[in-house]
């Protein structure tokens, strides 16, 4: 690998990934007033979408939900693709990682929170996509060597497990379907911990647009979908026999939470800097409990939210943004329900 490519990082977020961003490349500091908005817009758009994955699975099976969405979001980012006249990928291999990419970081992680919500509050899953990055830096460290482990990333690490246990709330005994649902939110979180250093290790060092990544591997996704979906759920139903609100979600989930937001997310990286950007993580389980108790009145255990907290604080440890600021490098962040230089995660 090249000099330049190993500078490279992959910034991901909610729905996706955006390859080939570096904290170097991108402005530490900018008038408040340059971002602040986007900001604000991009972590409403994803702490709201486990409201919309929860009306969703209301009248949808979860892999019907996720097909849907993906696919609504596959068309927009082409669309977008073409008015800027950008284009997909060539190389097959490029294509082969993609297709990896697609189920890992994709068709898995939106179904397991299809499923995961038709059992657990819609702000209990927006707590649980925070958990990411617990799961990306152990990977990173010791399956893709990506990252070095260093003593504060490992208290990070420490500290965000303790407060993982705490949501769960194990003093209380495990079981049931409420906890079940819970660990398939963890695992859609863990699923995008595991394709953020995928892609960095396969794919951050391509010439490729983080657009075009990302409408690739939601073409994949959808193509993996539209085959395994009508084996296991049945052929999805005519969008015209659904409900205007589960409709209206299917949209908001991939048009406004995939096409939007990609466009939002690039912008912020564009004037705040990458570093920035990524604390938006922090900011969407606030909006995903927000929505849940305003629009569907939802109540969450003492535990859960105090959880929530310690995770956080554990992730702003291991990321260096507590403490001592750590040498300036690549930056990787998580994603949340959510394309990505690669595609999305959604996160």
């Amino acid at each position: 690998m090249d000099t330049a490519s190993e500078h490279r990082g992959i910034l991901s977020y909610r729905w996706g990934r955006v390859s080939g961003v570096t904290a170097d490349m991108t402005p530490d500091k900018a008038p408040l007033r340059s971002w602040l908005p986007g900001f604000v817009a991009l972590a409403a758009i994803w702490g709201s979408s486990f409201l919309f994955i929860k009306v969703g699975v209301e009248e949808l099976h979860p892999l019907h939900l996720t097909l849907y969405r993906v696919a609504t979001g596959a068309a927009t980012l082409l669309v977008v693709l073409a008015v800027l006249r950008d284009r997909l990928p060539r190389e097959p291999r490029v294509w082969a990682h993609l297709a990896v990419a697609a189920a890992i970081g994709v068709a898995v992680p939106f179904t397991l929170f299809g499923y995961g919500e038709q059992r657990v509050e819609s702000m209990l899953a927006g707590i649980w996509n925070a958990t990411t990055p617990l799961v990306v830096l152990p990977l990173a460290v010791l399956v893709f060597r990506t990252e070095r482990l260093t003593v504060r990333r490992a208290v990070g690490l420490g500290l965000g497990f303790l407060g993982v246990l705490v949501v769960l709330g194990v003093w209380r005994g495990v079981g049931g379907a409420h906890f079940v649902g819970q660990l398939m939110c963890f695992g859609a979180a863990a699923c995008y911990g595991v394709v953020i250093p995928y892609l960095k290790r396969f794919l951050g060092g391509t010439a490729y647009s983080g657009l075009s990544l990302s409408a690739a591997q939601l073409l994949v996704a959808t193509a993996q979908l539209a085959v395994v979906g009508p084996l296991v759920a049945g052929a999805p139903p005519v969008p015209t026999g659904l409900s205007w609100r589960v409709v209206a979600s299917v949209a908001a989930l991939g048009a406004l939470g995939t096409g939007l937001a990609f466009v939002i997310n690039m912008h912020n990286i564009r004037v705040a800097g990458a570093s920035t950007a990524s604390t938006v993580t922090y900011v969407i389980p606030v909006f995903a409990v927000l929505v849940g108790v305003l629009v569907l009145d939802e109540r969450l255990t003492w535990h859960q939210p105090v959880g929530a907290v310690v995770v956080l604080l554990g992730v702003a440890v291991a990321q260096g943004l507590l403490g001592p600021r750590p040498p300036r490098e690549a930056v990787t962040a998580p994603a949340t329900t959510g394309p990505a230089a690669a595609a999305p995660a959604g996160r």
